[in-house]
């Protein structure tokens, strides 16, 4: 009977965790997601409990199932919290599961200490084998703690009830039943039914309750969409409604232009207020009946507000209605703007634009300069790299079945020459060097490579070009890593490192030899080439050995004419 109930529980809680999975929305709270991850696994842990015919494997059974008590109520609270839109210090959040961790440690150690359980004894039973077991001081702390957690729910739901009109009263009312019914489980199963424990069917009834409190979740988060975030930055406000015509939300400007919506409890309906009779539902009312009627106009506070009434989307589900409230006189100010200055607009803008990016390539490039104006060993190393990986880039696109786009190769060559920004963080003793390094020397110049891409990804921090940010951060963090594992900073192996960063090893290397140092003489084209094809497959992307082939004689005509080589 008991290997049954808890295979029964142990399906059911399977197919809500699925049909969680099948309804999920990116707005559901995570700390329900992980109880819908957690719970399937602590029933699998019951059910294995029931048919464990050995000691040890009737403790490996019970350890998972105090997954359920250590982290699932703490789930619960925090899911509770969330719900209620109260806000718990990071702190203190993460203070609460290392409490858990450590009591569900000393769970882990039934078996072996007397921590939780002082005694265990696996006997046959009624005919059935049973854990025996006689409690520790650990399992006096798990009890307090669940306890604690119960208390702290209740008084999170109560402050809500009282205190949260823009929480929905019908998700509250939820949240009371997994919390009582896990509680009750927990001190009372076993005085209910002797063969069997009751937790497993709490925790299945739970994740059916949170599966309802999810999917009205999804119509309380509308407004934290993007479409919402724009929304809030702006002048339009909107306010939602379900089919039903129960107020279900809006955002702040909406509030603001009417206030009526603050008076209004969320799930309640609007008829109740004499203002939202007046003039909301007369809006919806008009589009319910035809479409078409969708716009209306509202005086309030001397402006005149347009009105339009639209389907609510979840996703591709039509869940309601909602109004989109925008001051017109404005609008419509900004409209004839737009019409008279048109032109005029877009050539200033276009101006600008282009002012503002070359001062940013023209700021960017004299960063790099001035980084390889320390570093008394790599003079135009920057301008000859960066002409490198163009030459690279342009032989890569004319190759057959290359997807390279064009702003992924103009990107690529803006970005070449912030590969070693990072040195700026390199001590001048170690990168003006009249020599090679030492090893101790050379681990603290391979940290220009890490340096780099912080200070790029510094620079570039907000930027509106993010494929860019990222094509100059990979540049500058990974163009000392090699193909077989065997660079730095990360050791990164084959196709994870980045393109661009295999591109720019190439270029880099490529210049470093046929290029005078202070420690060496420069390389023979010839010897340098030999070099490179070698370096193929282990040092650089073999992938790319037919474009540096394609680009040598280019780049050989480059460095001559530069007196290099």
């Amino acid at each position: 009977m008991a290997a049954a109930f808890y295979a029964v529980t142990l399906a059911l809680s399977l197919a809500l965790a699925l049909l969680y999975v099948f309804i999920w929305h990116k707005h559901f709270d995570a700390h329900i997601t992980l109880i819908f991850a957690l719970v399937p696994i602590v029933n699998l842990g019951y059910a294995m409990l029931a048919r464990a015919q050995s000691l040890e494997a009737a403790l490996m059974a019970r350890r998972i199932t105090y997954l359920g008590g250590c982290y699932l109520l703490l789930f619960i609270t925090l899911a509770v919290f969330s719900q209620c839109d109260i806000r718990l210090n990071r702190w203190l959040r993460a203070a609460m599961t290392v409490f858990n961790s450590i009591v569900y440690l000393s769970a882990l150690s039934i078996g072996h200490t007397r921590l939780f359980y002082a005694e265990v004894r696996f006997e046959q039973v009624d005919g059935a084998y049973q854990l025996l077991r006689q409690y520790g001081p650990m399992h006096a702390v798990f009890r307090w703690m669940i306890g604690a957690y119960c208390l702290m729910s209740l008084a999170a739901l109560a402050y809500g009830f009282r205190r949260k009109n823009q929480v929905s009263r019908k998700a509250l009312y939820l949240m009371l039943l997994p919390e009582i019914l896990c509680v009750l489980s927990y001190f009372g199963g076993r005085q209910l039914v002797r063969q069997v424990e009751l937790i497993p069917a709490a925790y299945t009834v739970a994740l059916a309750t949170f599966l309802i409190i999810a999917y009205r979740i999804s119509l309380y988060d509308v407004t934290d969409t993007a479409i919402d975030s724009l929304v809030e930055s702006g002048d339009t406000g909107f306010a939602s409604f379900d089919f039903r015509l129960n107020y279900l939300g809006s955002n702040e400007t909406a509030r603001a232009v009417f206030p009526a919506l603050n008076g209004l409890t969320v799930d309640g309906p609007i008829h109740r207020d004499e203002w939202m009779r007046a003039h909301a539902l007369k809006w919806l009312d008009a589009f319910r009946k035809d479409e078409a009627q969708n716009t209306a106009c509202c005086e309030q506070n001397g402006r005149t507000y347009l009105i339009r009434v639209s389907y609510l989307f979840d996703g591709r589900r039509n869940r309601g209605y909602q109004l989109f409230i925008t001051d017109d006189t404005r609008n419509q100010e900004y409209i004839r703007l737009i019409n008279t200055y048109n032109t005029q607009l877009q050539l200033e803008v276009a101006e600008k634009t282009e002012h503002i990016v070359e001062m940013h390539d023209k700021l960017i490039l004299g960063m790099a300069t001035m980084v390889e104006s320390r570093d008394n060993s790599t003079g135009g190393h920057i301008r000859r790299t960066s002409e490198g990986v163009r030459m690279l880039v342009e032989e890569l696109r004319k190759e057959a079945g290359r997807d390279l786009s064009e702003a992924f190769c103009k990107d690529l060559i803006k970005a070449a020459p912030m590969h070693d920004l990072g040195k700026i963080a390199v001590d001048d003793v170690i990168l003006r060097k009249p020599g090679r390094f030492t090893p101790e020397e050379f681990d603290k110049m391979k940290a220009h490579a890490a340096e780099g891409a912080r200070i790029v990804r510094a620079i570039l921090e907000g930027t509106e070009d993010e494929a860019f940010r990222r094509i100059a951060e990979n540049v500058a963090h990974y163009h000392h890593e090699r193909w077989d594992g065997s660079g730095y900073p990360e050791g990164l192996k084959g196709e994870a490192i980045p393109l661009e960063a295999r591109i720019m090893a190439i270029a880099d290397v490529y210049d470093a030899l046929v290029s005078k140092r202070v420690y060496k003489d420069s390389m023979s084209f010839e010897q340098a080439d030999a070099i490179i094809l070698d370096g193929m497959g282990r040092h650089f992307d073999r992938g790319l050995e037919a474009c540096y082939i394609a680009a040598r004689p280019r780049l050989e005509a480059y460095y001559a004419e530069l007196g290099q080589g």
